[in-house]
């Protein structure tokens, strides 16, 4: 047998073991008698093109089945639960969390040290962190910080202002999340990083590196969560080495300069260095272990990261609708005015918790516009789906199209308007707990989500209180969204005419 022969034999012989092996492994969810989506060899139910993470659960969530708890679905070979009914979702993220408090993200320490941090790590690991991590964001804290993210937001609307003197239809979003930004700078590394008055601060360069040039796509970071024994095998990194470097030097930098000089600032980065060294946390009475230098800068790296631009880009979607909508900006505005009346003019803590319209519009543009677009958990042992016969197999992961679901309008009755209404106490108790996950649910929910709503409260109501926004030429209607960034953003920036009062 000559050398193509043999060479035909081998294509031949692999191309037909893929195929049959495709061919069983799509079975599994008929197999199971779950309702499912017909997957194509070799990618599963996962488009052969770039998109987002919204546009890959979509088809799949508008095939649901009524009565049924999900939908089966694969991801390249892989069998996967797309969860479709809310009280199944209720199920995964808060009765029977404990079969379901691993995310399965891929994380690779030893390659990639920034990975580790709370939000992707799993077992024990995730659960210390959680606990040590968790005082952090009290409601007193919370109280603390106040005054220096409004000292950050006088500063916003100074800078806001000077530039209304030249111009008048502004792209906002690296605007917000320059704002955003000096915040998470100032609390969380007691760092004046001014990307206001200068947009090319170090800060915001690495934060734009993070968001606008990931090492890994959408399908890139599905392939590394199924298969995460191959990406460490490949040395697969997620976080890009520059990126590790000037955290790794920032943080350590901080740490030695308050050691040394006995600074104390009660900040996040306080708080972790008081945990590297085993002490009490302000208040608490019992120690909760040590973290090493490694964790430090994961955590903050993720405080980060998931600080400024889930906060900016909530800011930026509530300022998009109510440009559209200027009856309900103008009804906050009054609401603002009326507030800070009483307070004689000062924003407060008091008085920020007064303005309830302007929480409204936060949920609101969540819904619409939530930033992670789905929520992943993984079994950690078989679990039966309770009312069938179905079993959950050990290691499967679950998705949570949140995005989907709180755009659908069994749900949510005209999905596409936009109605802070939908949020009065009334109509909140007229819905399924699981029908609205803008910070997750359960024991695994945001563990900021107090300091993301407080810092987005702040930025709308200074903005509110001193400012008109209109849509201009150039501002996206219908809005298109970028399937590069991670989380949801418009795809051709946010440009709002905006006018002094």
């Amino acid at each position: 047998m000559d050398n193509l022969s043999i060479f035909l034999c081998f294509v031949i012989g692999l191309t037909s073991y893929a195929l049959i092996f495709f061919k069983k492994r799509y079975a599994y969810w008929k197999d199971r008698g779950a309702p499912y989506l017909e997957p194509t060899i070799p990618f599963g139910n996962l488009p052969m093109r770039r998109v987002h993470f919204r546009d890959i659960m979509e088809p799949i969530y508008e095939q649901k089945k009524p009565g049924a708890p999900f939908m089966g679905a694969y991801f390249f070979g892989t069998p996967v639960v797309v969860a479709t009914d809310l009280n199944f979702i209720q199920n995964v993220l808060v009765k029977d969390f404990s079969n379901f408090h691993e995310r399965g993200m891929y994380v690779n320490e030893e390659d990639d040290p920034l990975s580790g941090h709370m939000f992707s790590l799993d077992g024990e690991k995730w659960k210390s962190l959680r606990a040590k991590l968790s005082p952090t964001f009290t409601s007193g804290r919370m109280k603390f910080m106040f005054p220096t993210v409004v000292d950050v937001a006088g500063k916003f609307n100074s800078e806001l202002s000077e530039i209304l003197k030249t111009e008048s239809e502004l792209e906002v979003r690296d605007l917000l999340a320059r704002f955003t930004t000096d915040v998470i700078g100032t609390c969380a590394f007691g760092v004046e990083c001014n990307s206001l008055k200068n947009p090319n601060s170090e800060f915001r360069n690495y934060g734009v590196k993070i968001l606008e040039e990931p090492l890994q796509g959408s399908l890139m970071q599905l392939f590394l969560m199924q298969y995460p024994k191959l990406g460490k095998k490949l040395h697969i990194r997620v976080v890009q080495k520059e990126v590790e470097d000037f955290f790794m030097g920032l943080v350590r930098g901080t740490i030695d300069y308050r050691e040394k000089n006995n600074v104390r600032r009660n900040d996040f980065m306080d708080l972790l260095i008081q945990l590297k060294n085993g002490e009490n946390l302000d208040g608490q009475s019992q120690k909760l272990g040590k973290v090493t230098f490694g964790e430090i800068v994961a955590q903050a790296f993720l405080f980060f990261i998931g600080g400024f631009e889930t906060s900016s880009t909530t800011m930026l979607f509530a300022l998009y609708e109510l440009a559209l909508n200027p009856d309900i900006q103008e009804k906050a505005r009054q609401e603002i005015e009326t507030v800070l009346t009483r307070y004689e003019g000062k924003l407060t803590y008091e008085a920020v918790k007064e303005i309830v319209y302007v929480d409204q519009i936060i949920s609101e543009t969540l819904r619409k516009y939530p930033p992670v677009v789905n929520l992943i958990r993984q079994a950690v042992r078989d679990y039966r789906v309770p009312g069938t016969k179905i079993i959950i197999e050990k290691g499967t992961q679950i998705f949570i199209p949140n995005f989907n679901i709180q755009r659908d309008p069994e749900i949510f009755p005209n999905p596409d308007v936009f109605d802070p209404d939908r949020f009065t106490p009334e109509q909140i108790k007229s819905r399924h707990p699981m029908s609205f996950l803008g910070f997750g649910e359960g024991p695994r929910n945001c563990v900021g989500l107090r300091f993301g709503r407080m810092q987005t409260r702040i930025g709308l109501i200074t903005l509110l209180k001193n400012y008109r926004f209109r849509p201009c030429p150039k501002t996206p209607i219908p809005m298109v969204f970028d399937i590069i960034r991670p989380t949801l953003s418009p795809k051709f920036g946010m440009y709002l005419k905006i006018e002094k009062l």
